[in-house]
C-alpha cells in the first residue's frame, strides 16, 4: 500500500484535506482566475488553519463572484461591505482589501506578460527567498508563508508532495520538462 505524504498521514478522517491533496496541491494551474483563487484562498488562511479555509472554498467562490480577476478588480466599497457581511468567508478587512489591490496588480501584469501565469513562468525559477521579495514588490499581504505555499501549491516551488507519496509521479509529470528540472 502506497505511503502518503506525513501531513495526509496525520489527518486521516480528513477528507477536506486528502481530496485537495490528491487532487490540487503541487497541481499546475493554467487560467488567472484559478491561479488568483488560490492566491486569495492562501492570503485567507493567514492565521487560520487550511482547513477552515477547505471548509469555506465554495462560499469563497460564490461570493468572490468565481474569482474572475476583471470583475474583482473594479469592486467597489459596496462590495467590501457585502464581503464583509458574508460569514460563509473570512470577514477581513486587509484580506478582503488584498484581494481587490491584488487583482488589479494582476491586471497591470497582463499588459507586460499576458497573463499572471505568463508573470510566474517569466520569473521561474527563483529561490523561495527570491519569490517572496519578488511577491512583497508586486502584490499586498504576501509574506514569506504565503508565497510559499501559494507557490508550492502552484507548482512553482518543490515540496508539495515527498516522493514516496503516490501523488508525487502524478503531479510531477504535469508540470513541463523546465520545471522539473
Amino acid at each position: 500500500m502506497p505511503t502518503y505524504c506525513d501531513y495526509c498521514n496525520s489527518h486521516p478522517e480528513d477528507t477536506f484535506n486528502k481530496n485537495y491533496h490528491d487532487s490540487q496541491y503541487g497541481f499546475p494551474l493554467n487560467s488567472d482566475d484559478e491561479l488568483f483563487e488560490r492566491l486569495v484562498l492562501e492570503i485567507n488562511q493567514a492565521g487560520l488553519s487550511w482547513i477552515t479555509i477547505l471548509k469555506k472554498a465554495d462560499n469563497f467562490h460564490k461570493a468572490y463572484d468565481k474569482f474572475k480577476v476583471e470583475k474583482i478588480a473594479k469592486y467597489a466599497e459596496k462590495d467590501c461591505a457585502r464581503l464583509l457581511a458574508d460569514a460563509g468567508i473570512i470577514r477581513n478587512r486587509l484580506k478582503v482589501n488584498a484581494a481587490i489591490v491584488n487583482a488589479q496588480k494582476i491586471l497591470e501584469l497582463k499588459k507586460e506578460y499576458g497573463s499572471f501565469k505568463g508573470w510566474l513562468d517569466a520569473n521561474y525559477p527563483l529561490t523561495k527567498d527570491e519569490w517572496t521579495k519578488l511577491f512583497k514588490k508586486t502584490f499586498v499581504f504576501t509574506g514569506g508563508e504565503i508565497v510559499n505555499e501559494f507557490l508550492m501549491s502552484t507548482g512553482y516551488l518543490a515540496g508539495a508532495h515527498e516522493q514516496h507519496c503516490p501523488v508525487y509521479q502524478t503531479v510531477a509529470g504535469l508540470h513541463p520538462a523546465w520545471m522539473r528540472k
